[in-house]
């Protein structure tokens, strides 16, 4: 995963990655280059205005909450001379009031610059200043307003809106109160253009089943033109004040279908998230840089920052990506499929072969006047056996265990379990039946026999339970094969070793080593048909 530029703060996450088909993300340098920057200063009329440009470096330049991209646009397009002002006061922006003021002086007057989200600018304002300087009623141009605002919104423009209010000279200090009675003066234009790859990456995350919903708190008119712009030609839009007035219940049954959520407040995204995982199917990821994202990460299946977000999002993020871009996603989510669809064939293998060789050693018990195996060489068994499964986080995987989401099926994993453990305790029975009756097996040879045949059975048969395509249509990778081929050579030699002597095993004569050939043959050949008729009935 690292290599993939995806650091894994929780390793138990992977599985929700590879799970995921709901991605929940942002705009801003996700789908957008995140370069925001101003466009043009323009009064209500939609005319060049360089008044409404120095109010808003005004209030760029003297506000000192956090520091953020809009307020960096604004000193970058323009830098005016403002030594003749003086800051006199300042109400920080919220989420609630949306808008940021500040308070200055120039001479002997005195003045408030509002800037914020223009619907929340508007509101307070009695009055809207014409280009020529003459001031009107805000009902009177209200519409002119609206219709400016949906016209660059459509073109994909971000817009806030900047009031003032003239003070009196004996005021020194302003609050929340004193945002009432402005003057609207224009509005500020940004624009922040798509990325030109995001397309080829949204489109790689639907090939993987990955649906994206697009959450911002900008306007729905961008939010359409961003989506648009991204592939998605009629999105459906949910907005935050509608969000607000729909039922919990409501909301689970609607989520699903929405594309785009805009004009979404900070506490409306962890909403979202969870009416989302309430329906039973959605593994739901979410993509956040900014401070107000920590809630949404935390309700998260799968909680996903940047290296250069907060501390406290990549604390509590489950994976960090190294680069702000859909792409390393994909790679990412890519590669949590191969994990966890390899955690899955240990799984199968443990499992099966735990089952199997418990019903094994508890028949042989009720029929045999000696212990089948000793204790040390069940111990040497499972050590052996061990050694292929170890090298399966590396293994190979068919190319469907990556196309779509899964999750953890216990029922399927159990029936996995009874179907191939009881298959191994068959052929461990009959080997059973070839040593007793045939053979005439003493204890010890009885036991060198079993113990090999096991081991060599085991280790092969994990090639048959890797994949459910044929064995020769799935190509392992080589550290599995040398694993598999390095134990089989291994368990053939011991019985001729002091350490064999060590744990009681005796040289095999060809006999039995032809019988062991022949049974574990049958019993590849068998697996081989038992699987393909598992999987045509039961789909993983």
């Amino acid at each position: 995963m690292a290599a993939e530029k995806v650091i894994v703060k929780r390793l138990a996450s992977i599985e929700n990655l590879g799970s995921m088909n709901i991605l929940c993300s942002d705009k801003t340098g996700t789908l957008t280059v995140g370069e925001v920057k101003l466009h043009s200063a323009i009064d209500v009329q939609g005319n060049h205005s360089e008044k409404v440009l120095l109010y808003a470096y005004l209030n760029a330049f003297y506000e000192t909450g956090f520091v953020n991209p809009i307020d960096k646009a604004i000193k970058d397009f323009h830098q005016f001379d403002i030594s003749a002002y003086l800051k006199l006061g300042e109400v920080p922006y919220d989420f609630i009031r949306k808008r940021l003021s500040i308070f200055v002086s120039r001479n002997n007057s005195r003045i408030i610059v509002t800037k914020g989200a223009l619907q929340s600018v508007v509101s307070i304002c009695s009055n809207a200043e014409a280009a020529s300087g003459e001031i009107l009623k805000i009902s009177n141009v209200e519409e002119v307003i609206q219709d400016k605002y949906e016209e660059l919104g459509k073109k994909g423009f971000r817009v806030l809106g900047i009031s003032y209010k003239l003070m009196g000279s004996t005021c020194s200090s302003m609050s929340k109160d004193d945002e009432v009675d402005m003057t609207f003066a224009g509005f500020l234009v940004f624009f922040d253009p798509v990325k030109p790859d995001v397309i080829e990456s949204i489109k790689a995350l639907k090939k993987l089943g990955i649906s994206l919903k697009l959450i911002t708190g900008d306007n729905k008119y961008v939010a359409a033109y961003v989506g648009q712009c991204v592939g998605l030609s009629t999105p459906r839009i949910l907005t935050g004040p509608e969000l607000n007035h729909i039922s919990v219940e409501a909301m689970v049954k609607q989520a699903t279908d929405i594309d785009i959520f805009a004009e979404i407040a900070p506490n409306q995204k962890e909403q979202i998230i969870l009416a989302l995982r309430r329906r039973a199917a959605n593994v739901v990821g979410y993509m956040g840089d900014g401070i107000n994202d920590a809630s949404a990460l935390h309700a998260s299946d799968a909680g996903i920052s940047v290296d250069t977000a907060a501390e406290v999002l990549k604390e509590t993020a489950d994976f960090v990506l190294l680069e702000k871009n859909l792409d390393v996603l994909v790679k990412g989510v890519q590669e949590g499929r191969r994990t966890f669809a390899n955690t899955l064939k240990y799984v199968f293998m443990a499992t099966s072969a735990n089952f199997g060789n418990m019903f094994s050693m508890a028949g042989a018990s009720l029929f045999l006047p000696f212990l089948p195996l000793l204790p040390k060489q069940i111990l040497l068994m499972n050590l052996l056996t061990d050694i292929p499964e170890m090298t399966i986080s590396a293994d190979n995987v068919d190319p469907e265990m990556v196309e779509k989401p899964r999750r953890w099926d216990l029922k399927f994993i159990s029936k996995f379990m009874l179907v191939f453990g009881l298959l191994s305790t068959v052929f461990d029975y009959m080997t059973f039946a070839v040593l007793i009756f045939l053979l005439h097996a003493n204890t010890e040879m009885f036991r060198t026999t079993w113990f090999t045949e096991s081991i060599v059975s085991a280790s092969i048969i994990v090639l048959m339970i890797r994949t459910k395509r044929p064995l020769f249509k799935s190509r392992p990778r080589k550290y599995l094969l040398l694993a598999i081929l390095v134990v089989v050579i291994l368990t053939l030699v011991l019985p001729i070793t002091p350490l064999g002597q060590l744990f009681e095993l005796e040289p095999l004569l060809m006999t039995y080593l032809i019988a062991i050939m022949l049974i574990v043959l049958s019993y590849v050949f068998t697996a081989e048909v038992v699987k393909r008729i598992f999987y045509n009935r039961i789909k993983l």
